[in-house]
């Protein structure tokens, strides 16, 4: 009726339609509401940056046995507040269950794995030595070598009794597959506990750490030496494994030694330079004046 009262023509728009027709217009315009109900708005949760996504995926990547809330309180610490919900749905989603990496299994078990070799040295005279090592893959220290001129399967036995005496033997042996090693060595690594890995024929790679000891014996020792005889190879390599284990630093360790060396602040006293190995090398120090 008010419509009526200000437009006099509204009976000439009038027209009619099916009930059907009117239906689908509710539908129609329900459609359109939801629509805008729906639509974007500028309020709400802020978006993550992808630099802390990429790190969230990193750390579950490198942690696949931390959930949701471990990663929280990591982040936590480090002075990021997200919500936990926002980390479960940008962690990276393995298809298997988890399983540490290669390099955390052997890590955890290098405390038990040790390993031996032989290398040679030619003497002033033209003579051959032989030098035999015994290195523990913890802290890469070496734990026995001796040096002679005629090896044989008994003298290597009896070498690998003084390295690990008294129960001491680590539960993994690594060698590789010299003829050296006769009956009499597997006998007595039987006896003394430990389980004898052998490498693949031809594949030094597969007994690592020795055979970059060995490099570092050579590149840093050897070859800047010529040996005159037993006794002389044998005070030479006692010299440079007391460097190698109280002042060379290692990569692998954090840049430490096998034997950890303790910080020295400047306030104990000026650097001083120790010569070590007859010279080759140094181990700095302070000391107090």
């Amino acid at each position: 009726m008010f419509l009526s009262r200000i437009w006099h023509e509204w009976r000439d728009c009038l027209f009619v339609v099916k009930p059907d027709t009117v239906v689908r217009w509710h539908r129609l315009g329900f459609k359109l509401y939801c629509r805008w109900k729906s639509r974007r708005r500028k309020r709400g949760r802020p978006r993550v940056s992808p630099e802390l996504t990429a790190l969230i995926r990193k750390i579950s990547l490198a942690n696949p046995l931390w959930g949701a809330p471990r990663i929280h309180g990591e982040l936590l610490n480090l002075g990021i507040d997200l919500a936990q919900s926002t980390i479960s749905k940008y962690m990276a989603r393995p298809r298997r269950p988890p399983s540490q990496t290669w390099n955390t299994f052997l890590r955890n078990h290098l405390g038990e794995t040790a390993s031996i070799d032989f290398f040679t040295v030619p003497t002033a005279t033209y003579r051959i030595l032989y030098v035999f090592l015994v290195l523990s893959h913890d802290r890469r220290r070496v734990i026995h070598f001796n040096v002679t001129e005629f090896t044989s399967a008994t003298w290597t036995a009896r070498q690998l009794i003084e390295a690990f005496p008294w129960d001491t033997a680590p539960k993994f042996l690594l060698r590789d597959r010299d003829s050296i090693y006769g009956h009499g060595v597997t006998r007595t690594i039987r006896n003394l506990c430990a389980e004898q890995v052998l490498a693949a024929p031809r594949s030094p790679w597969q007994n690592p750490y020795v055979e970059r000891l060995i490099g570092s014996i050579r590149r840093e020792c050897l070859d800047h030496v010529i040996v005159m005889n037993e006794n002389h190879l044998r005070k030479v390599l006692k010299e440079y494994f007391r460097y190698y284990t109280d002042a060379r630093t290692h990569l692998a360790l954090d840049k430490d030694c096998p034997e950890p060396r303790m910080v020295e602040p400047p306030e104990m006293g000026k650097i001083v330079a120790i010569p070590q190995v007859g010279g080759l090398h140094h181990r700095y120090t302070r000391m107090a004046a």
